[in-house]
This record gives structure tokens, sequence and C-alpha cells, in this order.
């Protein structure tokens, strides 16, 4: 937690500014006591009422510049805290963005968004009122204590047993919390990853009748996180009353002692009344101090979560822009794997292996297998998502691993198989590849992408506003926009990774045509399940359980791979009598 302090040093004024003026608002307030005590001993003991009027002007006065005081530190320490907030948000963001698919995989969606809201707000609330109450409270309570001194040694002996005793309740309490809470928390990531599963889910859940079962789930995970946090918070909140029986206590104490030594005629009954307040104080102080105990123990366990995300290394470098290769123009092959192998993660076994092929400026490769057969992971390692265990992969004769991020991304244009659009409009959307982008441009890259009638259809034409994830349109209309997407940017490599799925024969096989008449005429990955949506390519490379088991053009592979005969047989009977897609 305390290295995630570093994002404070833009805010030094603000947080030396604000607990200043805390203390300052304490000062006028431990001045209190001492100016009742006189109006109490002179102004009320004395009958003299103009010595009375003059007090209780110094306390409003006291009282108003207290309040001045107090909404100024409130002032800086909401400024500080937010500013605090917004920068570890932004560097915590940006730090995901850096993460490979393969940490994002190993953190899971469902903590890094808890990390990003629920922790982040606890943090942002803590560092607030730790600038407000950290030195506040403590300076109040000894404060208190040295000032019961100038009133009366003896009486306020009973301060110096009352604060440590409170000290050791209230930082007992804090050190058996810290941990707990920080298990509170990781519960709390179980339940968003239920909500979060169930609620993308939905549809699913549905037509399996699953609701029920999900319910249930959801119940018992909703139920540890509530124990968890009950469990914490009996123990938390058994600081308020202890420390109210201390205080108590310590009350009954000094006002027996006082009301003795006052029978005496060694103090004023405004000097008990001025250690009784003393005594309050310290009571109120220490209450607040408790509560900001709780805080920030659940600011620490948050802050610690957040600082965990910070200090994962991206297993996934790239070289700095300026010494970064660029490619070679003059490679004959626009993409080759050599050996090239993949694991996830610290998984047993490859994913892929032994990928050795080649592919020529211009061709079009199409990846078919079976489900699971790695044909997602095979395009994943070309724009270099996922990094070879073994072997190499090379784009322009460069392997992919010397090029910067932003030369390597800016070759490759990517469609996965889930169609995302984010909210905006539809020319928003458009320019993620290229902010530059005219109208005519996109417009182009739409018509190849057979989604002309889609925008012509919608209100607005490219200034139609998509909802979040594309929900205003259909399945097929956001994969037709996620590939006019990945087109305007012209990639010099452009990858379909089962894009299509949700198109009809006719519009795919329209697009399909459309991509091999694309101006510049990039390299084109088609990865899909039809045999007829890849029938067309220069080559198709057929996997099998993470291995290449076929290599070649259509006619050469049904009769020489199995695998390969199998997959156009199974859907033979859908494609007879539908046109030739070559």
């Amino acid at each position: 937690m305390y290295k995630l302090l570093r994002y404070l040093k833009d805010y030094k004024k603000e947080s030396i500014l604000g607990p200043l003026f805390k203390l300052l608002e304490a000062s006028f307030e431990l001045l209190v006591p001492l100016v009742v005590a006189a109006i109490i001993d002179k102004g009320i003991g004395g009958s003299d009422r103009g010595f009375t009027v003059r007090m209780c002007l110094l306390l409003a006065g006291l009282g108003v510049v207290g309040l001045i005081s107090s909404v100024t530190a409130q002032y800086f320490a909401a400024k500080a805290a937010v500013g605090f907030a917004a920068k570890v948000r932004h560097a915590l963001f940006g730090h995901i963005q850096s993460l490979s698919y393969s940490d994002i995989d190993l953190l899971g969606t469902s903590t890094l968004v808890t990390r990003m809201t629920s922790d982040m707000n606890q943090v942002q609330s803590g560092v607030n009122m730790t600038l407000r109450l950290l030195l506040r409270s403590p300076f109040v309570v000894f404060g208190a204590m040295i000032m019961a001194f100038t009133v009366d040694a003896k009486a306020a002996l009973t301060f110096v047993v009352t604060i440590p005793l409170l000290s050791a309740v209230v930082f007992g309490i804090m050190l058996i919390c810290i941990p707990l809470y920080r298990k509170v928390q990781e519960r709390l990531d179980k339940v968003l990853l239920s909500t979060r599963e169930n609620l993308t889910g939905v549809r699913v859940i549905r037509a399996f009748c699953k609701e029920q079962e999900e319910t249930e789930r959801f119940l018992d995970r909703n139920k540890a996180f509530t124990d968890a946090q009950k469990f914490v918070g009996r123990i938390s909140a058994l600081m308020n009353p202890v420390t109210l029986v201390i205080i108590n206590f310590s009350v009954i104490a000094l006002i027996y002692i006082g009301a003795v030594r006052v029978d005496r005629g060694i103090i004023t009954q405004g000097a008990v009344v001025a250690l009784y307040n003393y005594m309050s104080q310290i009571l109120v102080e220490l209450i607040k101090l408790a509560n900001l105990i709780i805080s920030v123990t659940k600011s620490i366990a948050c802050g610690n979560r957040i600082q965990a995300v910070l200090e994962i290394r991206p297993s996934m470098t790239f070289p700095e822009e300026a010494s970064a290769a660029q490619g070679n123009t003059e490679s004959e092959y626009s993409v080759e794997f050599r050996h090239a192998g993949l694991r996830y993660g610290d998984s047993g076994e490859n994913a892929l292996t032994d990928i050795d092929f080649k592919v020529k400026r211009g061709e079009t490769v199409g990846v078919i297998g079976g489900t699971g057969s790695g044909k997602s992971s095979l395009v994943n390692m070309i724009p270099r998502f996922y990094d070879a265990c073994s072997g190499e992969v090379l784009v322009d004769g460069v392997n992919v691993r010397k090029y910067s991020q932003q030369a390597l991304r800016a070759k490759v244009g990517v469609v996965p198989q889930k169609a995302v659009l984010f909210k905006g409009t539809i020319r928003d959307n458009m320019r993620w590849g290229n902010p530059a982008a005219s109208d005519e441009e996109i417009n182009a890259a739409i018509a190849t992408a057979q989604a002309a009638e889609v925008v012509a259809g919608k209100e607005g034409g490219l200034d139609y506003p998509v909802a979040q994830g594309g929900r205003n349109l259909s399945g097929g209309q956001r994969q037709r926009l996620t590939i006019a997407r990945a087109l305007v940017k012209k990639p010099e490599i452009l990858i379909l990774d089962d894009s299509a799925s949700a198109l009809d024969f006719a519009t795919d096989a329209a697009l399909r045509k459309a991509i091999r008449e694309m101006e510049g005429n990039p390299t084109v990955f088609i990865v899909s399940q039809r045999a007829a949506s890849i029938a067309h390519a220069d080559q198709i490379v057929v996997l099998d359980d993470g291995r290449i088991v076929g290599m070649g053009k259509h006619d050469d592979l049904l009769k020489n791979c199995e695998v390969y005969s199998e997959i156009y047989r199974s859907q033979f009977s859908e494609e007879k009598g539908k046109e030739d897609v070559r």
C-alpha cells in the first residue's frame, strides 16, 4: 500500500495544508474547556455578566474560526484524495493494458474490475479520512491530556491510564482486522465473477433452464461473502463499546477525584467541568480514530490488492520504438512459422506444437480443424497476442519479438471471434484503426465488408449511435462492422478469426470475393469451421490437437488429408447445391 503513496507527490501542498488546518481547528477546540471553566468560576461564580458575555463571544469566535479551518481542511483533503485516486486508477488501467493475454487470463476479469472500482473507491475514502483525522485525533487526545495537567496534575493521572489502554484496544483490533478485510475482498471477487457470468450468459442459462442452479450458486458465494463481512464486522464493532466502557469508567473516576478535590478546596468547579470536557473530547476523538482505523484497515487491504496488480511484470515486453524493427520489405514471405510452439500459462502440454509453414505476400491462407485444435492460437501468434514458447514467428522476415508494439500491430488487422463494438457512433468505431480515416475510406471499407446496406438502413448513417457492446445490432451486423473496422486501417496482414460465422453463405462468399479484390492485396488468414469458406484459399492449414496434419490446396487435401476430408464430408450436405465458392 505504501508504494501507492508516490502518486500523492503532485498533491504535496494539499496533503500538508489539509492536516495543518485540521490541527488549527483542534487547537481552537482545546481552548474551549478553559473558556467554559472561566465562565463558571469568574462569570457565573463572580456574578460578572460582562465577563460572561465576552467569554461567550470568544466561544462563538472560536467556533467560527474552527468551522472555517475544518471546511478548508476538508477541501484540501478531498482534492488530494480525488487526485490521488485518479492517478492510481489511470496507472492501474494503463498497467492492465500493458499485460499480455496470458497475464489477464491468469488474473481474471472479475478481480480486475473489483480492483478498478470497489478497491479504488475504498482507497480514496481511506486517504481522505487519513488526511483529515490521522493527525487531528492523536493531537486532540494527547493535547487534551496535556491541557488536563495544566488544570490539575493529580486528576489528570486518570488520562495517563486511560489513553494507553484505549490505544491497545484500537490497534489490537486493527491488527486482527487487516487480513480479514483482505479475505472479504477476495470473496467479493467471487460474487462479482458469478454476477458477470450470469449477466453475460443469461440467454444460455435460460435456454438450459439453469436459473435455479445459478441462483443457488450465487447465493452460496454471496453467503460466504456475507459471513466473512459479518465476522470481521463483529470484531471491528467491539471497538466502540469497549472504548466507551473504558472512557465511562475513566469519567466516573475523574468525577470522583474532582469532587473530592473540590470539597477540599484544591480545585474549582470550573476545573472539574474542564477536565470532564477534555475527557469527552478524548472519547469523541477516539471514536473517530476507531472509525478511521477501520476505514484505513480496509484501505490498506484494498491498496495491497491494487499494488499486487501493479507489481505484476508483463510477461511480454516490446523493444523501444526508436530501436525496434520495422520489417524487411524485400522479404519474399509475409509470415513465417518456424517450428513454433505455444503453451498457455503453466499448463503441462503445448496448445500448438512444431508449427512450420511460410506464407507469401498477398496469399490467402485458410486455417481449419476441429474444436480446440489450436486455430485461434495459431493466428494470435502473428500480432503477438501470445508468445511462442519454442521456435519463432516472423513477419516480413523479422521475428515478431523484435518489433515495437505499434509497428507490429500497425501491420496486422484482426477481427476476433467475438464481435465487439464500443459505445459511440458507427464512425467512431470505424476510426479505431485509423483515427484520420475519411468518410470515403470508411464507406469503402464498409462496402467491402458487405455492411453498406446495414449503415444505409440506420438513421443517421455513420452517425448512428452504437450501444455498449453493439447490443442494438444483430450478430451478423456486428460481425460485418468489425470486419470493416479492421479494413479501415488498411493492414498488410488481415486475420479473420471465425468472424463470418453469423453470415449466410451468399454474404460470406461476397465478402471473401471483395477481400480478394481489395486494393493493396493484403495477406489474409481465414480461420473457419466451414470448409466452403476456405476452399478458395491459396493454401489451407489443417490442425488437429495442436499439430499441422495437412497443408495444401482444397482438392489435394480432399485426397490426401483424412481430417480435412472428414470435415468436408460432414458439411457436404449443407453445402451441396450452393454456389461454388471458388
